[in-house]
């Protein structure tokens, strides 16, 4: 299993793609990769700290953002990952995405 830790909100979509994928390539089929990060609901803007999180993002970074729970997934999707699993954290204002590398070759 790899850890991504409030890491990916710092880079735009093709960036975090990139990385995914050599995460992917790296992994055993039935890999892991676990990310933790602020995630906004589809609207954007709840619940409040994840949206406010966004906010600080788009001021302090030159690209990043808080994804919400269908890009983070879309983003592991296309990086070849499978079988996402979306655990909210109450009380922390934290999700945990888990996507699983597929038992077949590469992609």
């Amino acid at each position: 299993m790899v850890l991504i830790p409030n890491f990916l909100h710092h880079f735009d979509v093709a960036t975090n793609e990139k990385l995914l994928r050599k995460l992917h390539t790296g992994l055993v089929p039935g890999g892991q990769v676990a990310t933790l990060e602020f995630v906004p609901n589809d609207d954007r803007v709840s619940p409040p700290m994840p949206a406010t999180f966004a906010l600080i993002m788009l001021a302090e970074t030159p690209s990043g953002d808080a994804y919400t729970r269908a890009e983070l997934e879309s983003m592991m999707g296309n990086a070849g990952f499978i079988h996402h699993e979306f655990h909210p954290m109450p009380p922390s204002p934290h999700s945990v995405l888990i996507s699983r590398r597929g038992l077949g070759s590469n992609v």
